[in-house]
């Protein structure tokens, strides 16, 4: 028997200062069975980063041929490809060449990623690609069924308070899209 996906139910007080995107925002997301808490968080967070009325999360691990999340225009094309975690070049130039914008946040050891997968994907200007630091873990530990996040982005530093207090996240931005 396999095993279902998890709803979480989410709240996000969303204050991009950076963009100038600020909202309350409340939706149901499905956690994969074989989604790790971490993985969970980061998808949160590049939802945020990059958010947009029209973004939404794909099936992700269900659908290999999915992003995390992907933003559509409205006769249904793919605006905006967003992965999570440490994508193989492969899959980033393919994302990078097919949709006008692609983007990565990658969370977890990413120094050795960055030095053997990313100098081969330097060159496509449409992709742009962020690290999570290590202290993401402390906000993904525990991840409660419920949550309720306010969620402040302001030069370039992801700051995410929740019942357990305030995470202050720098982002380190490895790639910039060209013309950003």
């Amino acid at each position: 028997m396999a095993l279902s996906s998890t709803p979480y139910r989410v709240r996000i007080s969303l204050s991009d200062t950076d963009r100038g995107n600020y909202g309350e925002h409340s939706f149901t997301v499905a956690r994969h069975p074989s989604e790790t808490e971490l993985r969970m968080t980061a998808r949160l967070l590049a939802w945020g980063l990059w958010w947009d009325e029209r973004l939404a999360f794909g099936r992700g691990l269900s659908e290999v041929d999915e992003p995390a999340l992907w933003r559509h225009s409205l006769d249904g094309q793919v605006e905006h490809w967003i992965d999570v975690g440490r994508p193989d070049a492969d899959r980033m130039t393919r994302s990078a060449r097919h949709h006008p914008r692609a983007s990565v946040l990658a969370y977890g050891p990413v120094e050795v990623w960055r030095e053997s997968v990313v100098p081969r994907v330097a060159q496509l200007p449409g992709l742009e690609i962020a690290a999570l630091p290590p202290e993401v873990g402390t906000l993904a530990a525990d991840l409660p069924r419920k949550i309720d996040w306010s969620l402040m982005i302001a030069d370039d530093v992801l700051y995410v308070g929740d019942a357990a207090g305030q995470h202050e996240l720098p982002l380190e931005w490895i790639k910039r899209a060209e013309g950003d």
